[in-house]
């Protein structure tokens, strides 16, 4: 009866909303609403710092009763699995409840459980008058290691914000080839990485390019990262990310800005661009349409903002 495969459920700060809502824009095609969607787009969770679980539905009912004989009859059979009870906004469902029913789909599943560290856990949830029988998959959240990176500033973007990038970028496409135009100390090129994205870095640091390879090859991860102003690469991308210099430890003026910019979109269609200051006027005059737009302000912080743009060929 459902028309959706997977349900999403969505965790962020109040300063990562904006964030949030244009990566899930890029990514489903529509805004998460109260931290959930429904999609028949599979996405995987550790690939974004948002999406906290799927959960791929297998059978829907609107009686209870029903979907427990939809499962019965599934006759499913698995060793070491779990069943977890998966709260949405709105359930009234009392906590008593929720552990007899959690028994209840148990009970037809055949196997031994395994509560601790299940190879398959499934789940149970109801939303808006349906219940829902599926697998879920969890964020391990993995990623968080890159926040142990040897090389790292103060000033660089935050790994939340360097996966959203990725996904906008990409559209949660793994073929797209990438191009990190001021890579730094890669923070954006591991996050790719560890998401299985084809991506290259460049940046006219020599310093920050050896930091970049280092922190790289600490994670074991391989992409090659070019010491070079992006306007004498001449290979084509599906995309590029450029996290704008913003005068911390480079001078960028307007005319730098807009070099980086008309040089970057010399090899690609599509960019997705980070600022600290209002920068449509050098967009509109690099030729680009701006498609999509939000700003991130850092926690705890309101006088730092970043603008983030998604950029295309006029």
């Amino acid at each position: 009866m459902h028309t959706d495969n997977y349900i999403y459920s969505f965790n962020y700060n109040h300063n990562e909303s904006e964030l949030c809502k244009l990566e899930s824009r890029h990514i489903f095609n529509k805004e998460e609403k109260n931290k959930l969607l429904f999609s028949n787009i599979k996405a995987e969770p550790s690939s974004s710092a948002f999406i906290k679980k799927r959960f791929d539905i297998i059978f829907s009912a609107d009686d209870y009763a029903v979907l427990l004989e939809q499962i019965e009859k599934e006759r499913i059979h698995t060793n070491s699995f779990k069943v977890e009870y998966l709260v949405l906004d709105g359930d009234p469902t009392e906590y008593a409840d929720r552990l007899k029913k959690l028994k209840d789909v148990g009970y037809r599943i055949e196997g031994i459980p395994e509560y601790y560290k299940p190879k398959t856990t499934y789940s149970l949830c109801f939303h808006n008058g349906v219940w829902y029988f599926g697998l879920l998959n969890k964020d391990d959240f993995d990623w968080h290691k890159h926040k142990q990176k040897p090389f790292s500033y103060s000033n660089s973007i935050n790994v939340s914000v360097a996966k959203a990038l990725i996904n906008i970028a990409t559209q949660a496409n793994k073929e797209r080839k990438l191009i990190d135009a001021c890579c730094g100390v890669g923070t954006i090129m591991l996050e790719a990485c560890f998401s299985g994205n084809n991506i290259e870095g460049c940046d006219i640091n020599w310093k920050v390019c050896r930091q970049a390879r280092a922190n790289l090859a600490h994670f074991d991860y391989s992409a090659t990262v070019y010491r070079s102003d992006i306007k004498d690469i001449s290979d084509r991308y599906d995309a590029a990310i450029i996290d704008l210099p913003y005068n911390l430890f480079s001078h960028a003026d307007d005319n730098t800005l807009l070099h980086i910019i008309e040089s970057s979109a010399e090899i690609t269609n599509r960019l997705v661009i980070v600022s600290t200051t209002d920068i449509a006027a050098i967009i509109d005059k690099s030729g680009l349409d701006i498609a999509d737009y939000c700003t991130v302000t850092k926690q705890n912080k309101t006088t730092f903002e970043r603008k983030i743009w998604v950029c295309e060929k006029k």
